[in-house]
């Protein structure tokens, strides 16, 4: 089998057409029959990425081209699940880079290369979308040249073939004069570069196999996906598996072996170097950890991964209003679920506090860490959240932290308010030129910190029509305080259902969060203030009735609609002394301490120590 084997991923900017590029040779490399319905983005199997048109999780897939096995990964383009990039990178021999021919290179284009090149890779590039009207095909490919150049690739690496394509429409060519037909151009051009695993498997020696990817499966139990990266393997064999470190983490039988075939994983006797499979019938094995024959004296190397930046903690819930909604409230699940998610998710880091009912969670960013709370409270859990914190490091006495490059393309009216709020936030400015179009492309270095909950902020600010992207840079020395939100906090200060008249009459005092109707309690965040200061609000009062017939009622009364706090936006709105409440049913925002004494002392406590 591994004579005719080619192992690539594709690797690109989110939202530069990967998932819509695999679906396409899907179809053509004949994964689907002429008649059979198959859903759109095929390879976004999970509910979020569809709702989120994100990949969060890469996966594998494997084309028969020809004489040909191509096994492809498809992996996320933004930097939040750039974890699983690294990852992914070590079980292939190529990697197609796609680049949008009119957005060009972006940061995490910067980020999937520079990933690729260390490995020794050598990329094809595809120009992405050229079929659209603002498509610019050959400054693109000065960009991406040029961030070759900036990356240190090698002559052989600088070399890069190029195909012009459009992943939707399916088809590629090697030049823009000629015509198009299909993606043959692309699959001649895999075959063709990426090397064959087979002259330099090393078939003879020790079956030995690095874990790269990690689920479970109702019947299989925890499958562990990777590259056999020496000799051979069949089912039935007595395998043992060994940590990072060399130590002997188990001893096993390996009950199923899986190869790729279309979307599906179907079982196989053996397999041998240079093939991609997924293996069943080990307990404690892990991501990173290898996997080999009895006789394997060392583990495989495998890529220290980037470190998380961003931190929140997750305790339970314990509002008034808990347990209505989740079936897991209890804080022996909450650490399971978690501690399950930092086993396959190598990018995030659970660590337990001194709080018995809380654990902090670290990852790359607030949309992976967004993403892991969205997908436990879709599986039934009720959680608190806390305001993410940034992770600091000390060298030689002083504190570090995370800066990030940020890219942000903008009309050019809104260039000024961009520039005034970013350098609030301690941004500095690196580059500032047109980008064609009336817009303006800014190019600054800030802190982490000043970015979190900047997003929905900067798309208010620039009427939706800016586009932000951020990648981690580098640490530098601490920037010095940010200012936080300006405006208070509207806090009921009582336990009920609101009201439409008390919600009508608090409308002048700032924005509700809250429509009428709903359940409330004392602590509970309603709205925002206008002003700087928190407030203290009742929610529940009820217009009086008096035997005066122009009395009417409250059905009379017209709201303002309220503003509805996505998960993400509502851990960027919160403050330190402020929770998140997460259930199955609705999101709230809440006081740590629900009650207004409880409120004054903590305070007086911050400000005395």
């Amino acid at each position: 089998m591994a004579e005719r084997l080619r192992n690539l991923a594709i690797i690109a900017h989110v939202d530069h057409g990967k998932t819509t590029l695999v679906d396409q040779l899907l179809v053509q490399g004949g994964a689907f029959r002429a008649n059979e319905a198959h859903a759109e983005r095929a390879m976004d199997s999970n509910d979020q990425e569809r709702e989120r048109g994100i990949t969060i999780l890469a996966k594998c897939t494997s084309i028969v081209w020809r004489d040909y096995r191509l096994n492809i990964v498809d992996t996320p383009g933004h930097a939040d699940f750039g974890g699983e990039v690294e990852r992914i990178l070590g079980m292939v021999d190529g990697c197609v880079l796609l680049v949008d021919a009119s957005e060009g290179v972006m940061p995490q284009t910067k980020f999937v290369l520079s990933k690729a090149l260390k490995r020794g890779l050598r990329p094809m590039v595809v120009l992405n979308k050229v079929d659209r009207p603002s498509a610019e095909p050959d400054r693109a490919l000065n960009e991406i040249f040029e961030l070759f150049l900036a990356l240190g690739a090698s002559d052989e690496q600088a070399d890069f073939p190029i195909l012009y394509a459009s992943g939707k429409e399916g088809w590629a060519k090697t030049d823009m004069a000629a015509e198009h037909k299909d993606l043959t151009p692309l699959f001649d051009l895999i075959v063709r570069h990426v090397p064959d695993p087979a002259p330099i498997a090393r078939k003879d020696e020790p079956f030995a196999f690095l874990v790269t990817m990690l689920d479970s499966d109702a019947f299989l139990g925890r499958v562990l996906t990777g590259r056999v990266e020496s000799g051979r393997v069949k089912v039935g064999d007595n395998v043992k598996a060994l940590s990072r470190d060399g130590k002997e983490i188990e001893r096993g039988r390996l009950t199923k072996l899986l190869s790729f075939r279309g979307l599906k994983r179907v079982p196989v006797e053996s397999a041998e170097a240079g093939d991609i499979i997924a293996i069943a019938g080990l307990v404690d094995t892990t991501v990173a950890d290898t996997i080999g024959a009895i006789d394997l004296a060392a583990p495989l190397p495998s890529t220290p991964i980037d470190p998380p930046t961003l931190a929140i903690t997750v305790s339970i819930n314990d509002s008034p209003l808990a347990g209505r909604a989740g079936d897991k409230v209890q804080s022996r699940v909450i650490r399971a679920r978690l501690m399950a998610e930092a086993e396959s998710n190598v990018a995030i880091r659970v660590t337990e506090t001194a709080n018995k009912d809380a654990y902090e969670v670290a990852g790359r960013g607030e949309l992976q860490l967004g993403v892991l709370v969205e997908t436990m409270r879709r599986e039934g859990f009720e959680l608190s959240l806390s305001r993410p914190k940034v992770l600091t490091r000390s060298e030689n006495g002083q504190t570090l932290e995370p800066v990030e490059e940020v890219v942000i393309d903008v009309d050019d009216e809104y260039t000024g308010v961009v520039i005034e709020k970013m350098s609030i936030r301690k941004a500095e400015l690196q580059d500032m030129r047109p980008s064609g179009g009336g817009k303006t492309r800014l190019v600054m270095l800030a802190p982490s910190r000043g970015m979190v909950g900047y997003h929905g902020e900067f798309l208010t600010d620039t009427r939706g029509s800016g586009v932000m992207n951020r990648l981690f840079h580098s640490w530098a020395p601490w920037k010095g305080d940010i200012p936080g939100r300006r405006n208070g906090a509207l806090i009921s200060n009582d336990k009920g259902q609101s009201t439409a008249y008390a919600l009508w009459n608090l409308e002048e005092r700032g924005q509700m969060f809250i429509a009428d109707g709903e359940n409330v309690y004392e602590g509970m965040i309603i709205g925002e203030n206008s002003r700087g200061e928190d407030l203290d609000v009742n929610p529940l009062k009820g217009k009086k009735l008096t035997n005066v017939r122009a009395s009417g009622k409250d059905e009379s009364i017209r709201l303002t609609p309220p503003r509805r706090l996505t998960l993400e936006q509502a851990m960027a709105w919160i403050e330190d002394d402020e929770l998140v409440e997460v259930t199955p049913a609705a999101i709230r925002i809440r006081k740590a301490h629900l009650d207004p004494n409880e409120r004054k002392k903590a305070q007086r406590a911050r400000e005395a120590g």
